[in-house]
């Protein structure tokens, strides 16, 4: 089994060595093999040239402009040749020491869909806006997907490839949450979560969602309850 990461990246000069490094050790279930997709959004920090010196270790592909970090991971899948599919940050918010745990339910048949749920072990300093935000997406969620999560939001997401190859997706920024949680909900799939650890950054360190991300994240979720089903599945 090969596990495909996909990192999506936008002006990550400062953390991304330290991240590609982490990815790199980190350790998998035995039998699974590695592959690094890095997608560089448009970067005009210098990450596109720190980037030439893992060419060839890693997966690189340079957008011509910025996109946003759903059609980041667009681009990402189309380069994936793995039988799981996860999405790794180019900061340090997420630790790579959690794939075991994430990966490990596909590869025993117990899921096809496992989210990394930062609210099933114990956030420390997330903003309190970030926070409200997030159990906002999570409740809608729930209510209109019968989703039984704790973590909508959460950028640590894998998937069997056989349930990506059944979506048309369409996000463009951060919508990519929303999105893929309510289409593989109306497809039936459950999302099984996993406690993972999470060191919360600000706006000064980089982060760059804001609160229009927050609504646009909410009418996404809105939207595809009652879009045809047809219109998003490919199978």
């Amino acid at each position: 089994m090969r596990v495909s990461i996909i990192i999506p990246v936008y002006n990550e000069f400062r953390t991304l060595p330290q991240v590609l490094q982490r990815v790199r050790e980190a350790s998998l279930p035995p039998g699974t093999s590695k592959e690094i997709i890095v997608v560089d959004d448009g970067s005009t920090d210098g990450t596109s040239h720190l980037l030439a010196a893992y060419a060839e270790s890693i997966h690189i592909h340079h957008a011509t402009r910025n996109a946003g970090k759903g059609a980041a991971i667009r681009t990402g899948l189309t380069k994936a040749t793995g039988d799981i599919i996860l999405i790794q940050d180019g900061d340090l918010e997420y630790d790579p020491a959690d794939y075991m745990q994430l990966v490990a339910p596909i590869l025993e048949g117990k899921a096809k869909v496992v989210y990394g749920s930062r609210f099933r072990g114990k956030p420390t300093g997330m903003a309190r806006k970030n926070l409200i935000a997030n159990k906002i997406l999570t409740l809608t969620a729930n209510a209109l997907y019968d989703a039984s999560i704790t973590d909508e939001a959460t950028a640590y997401k894998a998937f069997h490839i056989e349930v990506l190859n059944r979506l048309r997706l369409d996000c463009k920024r951060f919508e990519f949450c929303p999105e893929v949680t309510a289409k593989i909900r109306r497809l039936g799939y459950v999302i099984h979560e996993v406690p993972i650890t999470y060191n919360p950054r600000g706006i000064a360190e980089g982060k760059k969602i804001a609160a229009r991300d927050g609504f646009h994240a909410l009418w996404t979720l809105l939207r595809y309850r009652i879009a045809r089903r047809r219109s998003f599945e490919l199978k």
